[in-house]
Formats: structure tokens, C-alpha cells, sequence
């Protein structure tokens, strides 16, 4: 959690918003990892990837 706030604080003081994206779309990958290891949206994800 640390190094996420840490991460967040760079972008912040940086002023690398062109790395927003990146970051949002590696949180919505692992948010789907999980929710396909996790749940019954498993099978309905591998279908679509």
C-alpha cells in the first residue's frame, strides 16, 4: 500500500500525467485477475479474452 501512495505522490509532485493511464489501466487489470480467479465472472472473462 506504501508504495502505491508513494507512486501516487511522484505523479503529484512530478507532474507526469501522462502516466495516469497507465496507472488506472494496470489497477483495472489486476481488478479483473482477481475477479476471474475469485467469482463466477470467470468463465464469462476467458470467453471474452
Amino acid at each position: 500500500m506504501q508504495v502505491i501512495l508513494e507512486f501516487l505522490a511522484f505523479l503529484r509532485y512530478r507532474r507526469r500525467y501522462w502516466l495516469w493511464p497507465l496507472f488506472i489501466l494496470f489497477i483495472i487489470i489486476g481488478l479483473i485477475v482477481v475477479a476471474a480467479q475469485s467469482t463466477v465472472l470467470g468463465p464469462l472473462l476467458y470467453t471474452l479474452f
